[in-house]
């Protein structure tokens, strides 16, 4: 369990720092909050089914990943992987627009 842990640890580490500059308006403690829930919820997982659920987890959550990312944002006009136009994309996060 506590391989996967520290696998889904760094996976989210590297994520929040990467990729923070997509949601600047979210507060640190609604970030700290998801890193704790999911990383309860992947050692809930590793308990229950191994590393094979944890597995299967991470592969339903690349499914949702790429259906958001290649499919939803473009549909509704924003480029899935820089997120672009920014007005629109943070129009459809319900956000103000950027300055």
């Amino acid at each position: 369990m506590f391989v996967e842990l520290a696998i889904v640890a760094v996976i989210l580490l590297a994520g929040n720092i990467a990729f923070r500059h997509f949601e600047p308006q979210l507060p640190w403690w609604r970030r700290v909050l998801k890193s704790l829930l999911i990383l309860g919820c992947t050692a809930l997982v590793s308990y229950q089914f191994g590393r094979a659920g944890v597995l299967a987890g991470g592969a339903l959550a690349l499914v949702a990943f790429l259906y958001v990312h290649a499919y939803w944002l473009p549909k509704h006009g924003v480029n899935g992987w820089t997120a672009e136009p920014r007005a629109r994309y943070h129009q459809l996060r319900g956000w103000p627009p950027p300055r």
